[in-house]
């Protein structure tokens, strides 16, 4: 039972405490103001002691001469300790039934806060390390971001993995231990420059390893034949090469502690770690040289893939881990049921996009030739046991594979692809669907443009159910990118919109809305994310408005200091603070809201003494490596706010800021910043979207078009609080089936025009005119993403912001209930619908 005892993380404490550094994560560090359980002398005594006994026999260091990322280590594992036995007692009971969630992306961030926080520890934590004259917030900023994914497909695979602990539905995590996550971004005179990430350079405190779990995983090679009983025969894999995977185990704790579930991550290691003759010959490279391939497997999060043997390396990562995964879960289940026939009954493997859609023939490769059953029982198996989803519609992303590097690197999976397409083409021939064009667009094997192995096609046949993550991006996957596939079987496509936890993106990121929402509707929030809509009775009220505008005041401030400390630019805090925060792409199109920042300065420049709304425009993303495109857009949008920044006609009135490295940590303290959430991708495009969730549930009101999940947080919070703008998918297809559209659009908004001439004059970059140059005619001449045709509307349903920030009421009110109605958008209510309805496993 919760009780009044409060919280809290003061942050000028730092100051008291010597030789601490303030971190721009811990500036921003909220005061915690959530209620939590009585926090006993004896609890605070036990803790600090187990702290001061770690920093001793572990870390081997004495409190005088300790760093903070040694108090954060020190801590981790006292903490760790206290997950150990829930952690025995879910090993010991066999559950009916466990579902492998396998993800080449894990985007968990820092875990010392999610574990506190699950565990109620909070407050003991804080007074146990006040009493060693250490301040939580810096130990909090001393652990390194895990950055085990991109974006958005690894976050929600995060978020899933604490919902599914905290709903005590068994669960394993499967994904690679990157050595090094996404790329750590600075910026050099705006330019996007990428280095090493090092999370792992002083180990992990969170993990366990386990050797006794290790696999061995084959490249290359060939098959032969055997005849064996009754005149079957059997094929064997001899590969060429083979590499150990050694799983790392990292507790999920869920909410209270009630359960603990487990995410494994597979660190890639040679079988044979030097070649001695060769060292002991002289050639001391070229002895490991083995070695730097197979852990080259690991070393690094989505290496860059515009090479041959950039390519090779990225099928060598997805099926690296999926074998893994997949023989790791075959042990297991044998270990604990016997009869590998039984697995639809007690196991469901859930694909999370198409990196591990090799699974369809790894996992029949498995049944067949480890395990010795029939293709029929295999086939049956495999297509009752996996689970497909979908998380994007875009061509590029969709993957597909070279026939012939399938067949060099995965000889034996290629021929299990081509019997599965085989009976899957004949089928379709018994069915009256045997034109060339019919089986040309369901077949596993793209023949349009040479030889690629399809593997959303792949997966979708495999998989008993094949979900989407929002309702409009799973009626475009009815109609679009499996409109054939779909007609063969029109049950299995679903809709599964995504969620996110609560516990990290209210509790965690937000404390102070959070005590906000514990006071007025009562501490059950804390466990029913529904009760959250109680607050739509307060949104009215001047009293609570005035707290929620103070406590959106406070994060502000620390987030001002922030961009002060990670860019030199100093920005209002009572402005309104405009974000968007996303991976770089095209498609998202940073470059509208960039252009639309260049008309608003060039307006305001025009016209400096009408009431203009003052704004910050706030960037936060990185770019793939070799994504030229998205890289100039970021030089743009720097070059912009350089120019903006020091123009004294626009002072007080726009500032512009790309905060540089964006993660997970730098989120948290984004979002309950924010007042605009920008969500502006062109309609269609966006499978779904989490980032508007965050943002909504922590009272941004949202500028977007009717694409992945806006159209339902539309449909929640109500059209009057929300900014729409924009052509429907449906509209954006017409669009581009006329001819010159981009020019015409151009042609119509000369706000547009002048806009695009001033980038293109150089008037951002007067030392370098054309630098920009590909952009402007990109626009002018192609604008897939059609930025063009969405401008203007964009530009109206801005200044409709500008207006509603001009009505402190009405703007607050439309905050308190975009909170209020966020409720649905919990990963919570994510995982109960496909524990119901695909994974078919009991929640408590």
């Amino acid at each position: 039972m919760l009780n009044e005892n409060l919280i809290r993380r003061d942050d000028a404490s730092a100051a008291n405490v010597p030789n601490q550094k303030q971190t721009p994560e811990a500036l921003a560090a909220p005061a915690r103001t959530i209620p939590t359980k009585v926090t006993s002398g004896n609890d605070v005594a036990d803790l600090r002691e187990a702290i001061l006994a770690k920093l001793a026999y572990v870390i081997g260091k004495a409190p005088s001469n300790a760093r903070e990322r040694d108090w954060f280590a020190a801590t981790a594992l006292a903490l760790r300790d206290r997950i150990v036995d829930a952690c025995v007692d879910n090993e010991r009971a066999v559950p009916n039934k466990r579902v492998y969630y396998l993800s080449l992306e894990f985007l968990i961030g820092r875990l010392l806060s999610d574990a506190m926080n699950n565990l109620g520890l909070v407050a003991t934590t804080r007074a146990a390390l006040r009493e060693l004259g250490i301040d939580l917030g810096d130990v909090e900023a001393a652990e390194p971001d895990a950055a085990l994914g991109n974006g958005g497909l690894g976050r929600l695979a995060a978020c899933f993995m604490e919902s599914m602990a905290s709903l005590s539905i068994p669960a394993i995590g499967y994904g690679i231990r990157y050595d090094h996550g996404l790329f750590r971004q600075s910026l050099e005179d705006g330019w996007q420059k990428e280095a090493p990430e090092t999370w792992l350079a002083e180990g992990n405190p969170w993990e366990f390893v386990r050797p006794e779990a290790t696999y061995t995983i084959g490249f290359g090679g060939h098959v032969t034949m055997s005849s064996v009983t009754e005149g079957v025969i059997r094929r064997h894999w001899c590969p060429a090469e083979t590499v150990r995977a050694v799983a790392h185990d990292v507790p999920v704790v869920g909410w209270r502690g009630r359960h603990v579930n487990t995410l494994r991550l597979w660190k890639a290691e040679a079988e044979t770690p030097v070649e001695l003759e060769r060292f002991n010959g002289g050639d001391h490279v070229g002895a490991v040289a083995g070695r730097a391939r197979a852990e080259a497997i690991s070393r690094v999060l989505y290496p860059s893939d515009s090479s041959a043997e950039g390519q090779e390396l990225r099928l060598r990562q997805e099926y690296f881990f999926t074998s893994a995964s997949l023989q790791d879960l075959l042990r297991r289940h044998v270990a604990e049921r016997g009869d590998l026939r039984s697995l639809p009954d007690h196991a469901a493997i859930q694909l999370n996009d198409t990196h591990p859609a090799i699974a369809v023939p790894e996992l029949m490769r498995l049944l067949l030739e480890d395990h010795g059953l029939n293709w029929e029982d295999a086939w049956h198996i495999t297509t009752h046991t996996l689970g497909y989803t979908n998380h994007t519609l875009l061509p590029e992303a969709l993957e597909t594979w070279p026939v012939e590097l399938m067949e060099r690197v995965l000889p034996r999976h290629m021929q299990i692809i081509y019997l599965i397409n085989w009976m899957h083409l004949e089928e379709q021939g018994k069915q009256g669907r045997g034109t060339a064009e019919q089986l040309a667009s369901v077949s596993l094997i793209d023949e349009s443009h040479g030889k690629r192995v399809r593997m959303g096609h792949l997966a979708f046949l495999g998989a008993r159910r094949v979900n989407g993550v929002s309702a409009l991006h799973t009626d475009l996957m009815r109609s679009t990118v499996f409109k054939d596939l779909h007609a063969l079987d029109t049950d299995k496509i679903v809709n599964k919109t995504n969620g996110i936890t609560f516990r990290r993106w209210l509790h965690n990121a937000n404390p102070e809305l959070t005590a906000l929402a514990v006071e007025a509707v009562g501490p059950e929030v804390l466990d029913h994310p529904e009760r959250l809509a109680g607050l739509a009775d307060m949104a009215s009220d001047s009293g609570f408005q005035a707290r929620y505008a103070a406590m959106r005041r406070g994060r502000k401030l620390a987030l001002a200091r922030v961009v002060a400390e990670r860019t030199g630019i100093v920005v209002d805090p009572s402005a309104l603070f405009d974000v968007q925060i996303k991976r770089i792409h095209e498609y998202k199109r940073q470059l509208l809201n960039v252009i639309e920042t260049v008309a608003l300065y060039q307006a305001i420049k025009a016209d400096p003494t009408a009431d203009w709304t003052p704004r910050v425009k706030i960037f936060g993303g990185k770019a793939a490596p070799s994504y030229v495109q998205a890289k100039l857009i970021i030089k743009l949008a720097c070059d912009v706010a350089r120019i903006v920044n020091a123009d004294p006609d626009v002072a007080g009135r726009l500032k512009v800021a790309f905060l540089p490295n964006y993660s997970v940590s730098l989120a948290e303290a984004i979002i309950p910043a924010a007042d605009l959430s920008e969500q502006i991708s062109t309609a269609g495009m966006e499978a779904s979207g989490t980032g508007n969730m965050k943002l909504a549930l922590n009272g941004a009101l949202t500028i977007g078009t009717l694409d992945g999940a806006n159209i339902e947080i539309r449909d929640h919070v109500g059209a009057d609080n929300i900014f729409i703008f924009g052509l429907d998918a449906a509209g954006v297809q017409a669009r581009m089936g006329e001819p010159n559209y981009a020019e015409a659009a151009i042609a119509a908004s000369p706000r547009l025009k002048a806009a695009l001439d001033i980038i293109e004059a150089g008037g951002f970059f007067p030392e370098e005119p054309g630098r920009f140059q590909a952009i402007v005619d990109d626009l002018r001449r192609n604008d897939r993403y059609l930025l063009t045709a969405d401008f203007d509307d964009y530009w109206r349903a801005q200044r409709a912001v500008d207006a509603a920030w001009n009505d402190p009421k009405a703007w607050w009110r439309a905050a308190i209930l975009n909170t209020a109605r966020m409720a649905w958008f919990s990963s919570d209510r994510s995982m109960r619908e496909y524990a119901e309805e695909i994974w078919r496993v009991r929640v408590a």
